[in-house]
């Protein structure tokens, strides 16, 4: 049922829709007065609601790169996309939708929970990257092959099953079929499964269930070593040598060289090109190992910088939890002694004392941020020189050992010349020993063609190593530039303004406290008998003083920042 589509125009995910989702459904109170103050930043919400809203497509909600919950249920929504960026996302909800097909899932990785209820989807497929699902609906739908229920078993955590109204639900056995095969499921339809069930089930279909274990074992198998693989790879990547434990340079180089395969083919030059190609390997794999070993080096360094990092932003924390306890000791006493206090003046002075309290809590609180500046801006130094020399040493070798490949490239190329010259003299003497293809043939008519054929295979294999310099050199490059302004941008400047922000927070905070305190003091002056009522309350203090018979007057106190000042007057 396509709901509200033929009615209602569709609504589109804007900038409005999302700041006022934002708005709503943030946090309250003191905080939801300074979120609304300062604005909320999309990177930081967690959770989004954006149901019934009449959405025909997901989008923009790249900024949202922490949302840990979303609710895009009861709109009108047909196709999965627009999510690859919220890849912290464990809960979504996309039930009652137009939804056809389970897609744009494969980078939320973390997803444990998914809902996509009464949609019109068919099959269920593309989940492989959802691990860790523990909760799956998929109830009311359209699903019609009970093979699709085999698809379930790659998820070992799932526990929780909603598939009910579909049209395979109505099979025989369905349920029993269920438990056999998916052991795992705790509550199907709602429903606990129990033990006896479970026993029942796997008695019915123990022979096929035995079938599929097999199956799923060898499958296991090759997956696992596919992922290790993968891994390896990506750790290659990572230290700038991929792929250099192989021939895959030396493959490079004749992949693009059709004058160089064709030289190949002249007779004797199959054992030179073989040497060739060990010596190139060889160096290829001195290169690989040294990356490797270089690698671990910079990872030991980063991890080192970071511990650094964490440690001293850990000692400055405690010492600000410390400063803050000791300073809300202090608020609790002088609070609970103005609650007691009967003399307007002791009144004033413990609120100045207070103030005093509150300049010295912002004092200490910005000396130690200034202080882990300082300390954040040696150590960033200290760890951007060391890895600056780290690469350096990397590139040095990793041109000089390039350089031997040229070398080898070099000799190679000479041995050509002097293979195919002799190859041209034979084949103008009709004296080849073996019949060669067509191809040769045409490069061996004169000593031009064919010193023209070798120049230029000789420079495709020279642009291959110099390709290869500078894919590595470059990438090295950007990794350190783009890490260093990383840290840079959170640990210094992003680090800095946050804490600054919340320190001011906290001192406006605990002003604003002050202000709101209210104490009221019945007091009798000692030589005229006069009595009085102060009520200390917000920003302005009043006291109003009768003395029986005769007029009123007020006394007024200000609080400010810096200080509590008082006007007097005198009985008319």
């Amino acid at each position: 049922m396509s709901r509200l589509y033929d009615t209602v125009e569709p609504s589109v995910i804007d900038e409005e829709m999302l700041q006022k989702a934002v708005e709503e459904q943030g946090p309250k109170d003191e905080a939801g007065k300074i979120a609304k103050k300062e604005g909320i930043n999309f990177s930081d919400v967690l959770s989004l609601r954006l149901d019934f809203k009449n959405i025909l497509k997901i989008d923009n909600l790249w900024e949202f790169a922490s949302l840990t919950k979303l609710q895009l249920d009861n709109n009108i929504i047909e196709k999965i996309e627009g999510l690859d960026t919220l890849v912290n996302l464990e809960w979504l909800d996309l039930s009652f939708n137009n939804i056809e097909v389970i897609e744009g899932l494969e980078k939320l990785t973390k997803l444990q929970d998914l809902t996509l209820f009464n949609n019109h989807i068919s099959k269920i497929e593309n989940l492989d990257s959802q691990k860790n699902l523990h909760v799956f609906s998929i109830g009311n739908n359209e699903l019609k092959d009970i093979k699709d229920i085999l698809y379930l078993r790659r998820f070992p955590n799932l526990k929780t099953l909603n598939i009910a109204n579909n049209p395979v639900s109505s099979e025989e056995n369905f349920k029993l079929y269920i438990a056999a095969f998916l052991p795992s499921i705790e509550f199907l339809d709602y429903r606990l499964i129990d033990q006896q069930t479970k026993a029942v089930a796997y008695e019915k279909f123990q022979s096929q269930v035995e079938e599929q274990i097999d199956k799923d074992n060898k499958a296991r198998i090759l997956e696992e070593i596919q992922e290790q693989k993968e891994l390896e790879i990506q750790k290659h990547r990572e230290a700038y040598v991929e792929y250099l434990n192989t021939d895959k340079l030396f493959e490079e180089m004749y992949a693009d060289d059709p004058e160089g395969n064709k030289l190949n083919e002249i007779p004797g030059v199959d054992e030179m090109v073989k040497l060739f190609r060990e010596k190139l390997i060889a160096v290829c794999l001195e290169l690989f190992n040294f990356g490797l070993s270089e690698f671990e080096k910079r990872k030991a360094e980063v991890d080192m910088f970071w511990e650094c990092v964490n440690e001293a932003k850990l000692e400055n924390k405690q010492e600000c939890m410390k400063i803050i306890a000791d300073f809300n000791k202090k608020k609790k006493k002088l609070f609970a002694e103005l609650q007691h206090l009967n003399d307007p003046k002791l009144t004033e002075i413990k609120v100045l004392e207070y103030a005093q309290i509150i300049n010295d809590l912002w004092d200490k609180l910005m000396g130690l941020e200034l202080q882990i500046v300082d300390q954040l801006e040696e150590v960033i130094k200290d760890f951007d020189r060391n890895m600056q020399d780290m690469v350096g040493t990397f590139i040095e070798n990793v041109q000089a050992f390039l350089t031997q490949a040229r070398e080898l490239e070099n000799l190679h190329n000479e041995k050509m010349i002097e293979s195919a010259t002799i190859a041209l003299e034979k084949a103008a003497k009709n004296e080849l020993e073996e019949d060669i293809s067509e191809d040769l043939r045409m490069l061996l008519v004169d000593k031009d063609t064919v010193i023209n054929a070798v120049t230029s295979s000789h420079d495709v294999h020279l642009l291959k190593i110099d390709n290869k310099e500078d894919d590595i050199v470059t990438r090295i490059n950007t990794w350190l530039k783009n890490m260093i302004t990383a840290i840079h941008n959170e640990e210094e400047i992003k680090r800095n303004r946050s804490r600054v922000t919340e320190i001011n927070h906290l001192i406006d905070h605990l002003r604003e406290e002050i202000d709101a305190f209210d104490v009221n003091i019945g007091v009798t002056d000692q030589i005229s008998g006069t009595k009085s009522k102060v009520t200390f309350k917000g920003s302005l203090h009043r006291v109003s003083v009768t003395n029986g018979s005769g007029p009123s007057c007020d006394k007024t106190a200000r609080f400010s920042n810096a200080g509590l000042t008082s006007s007097d007057c005198s009985n008319k």
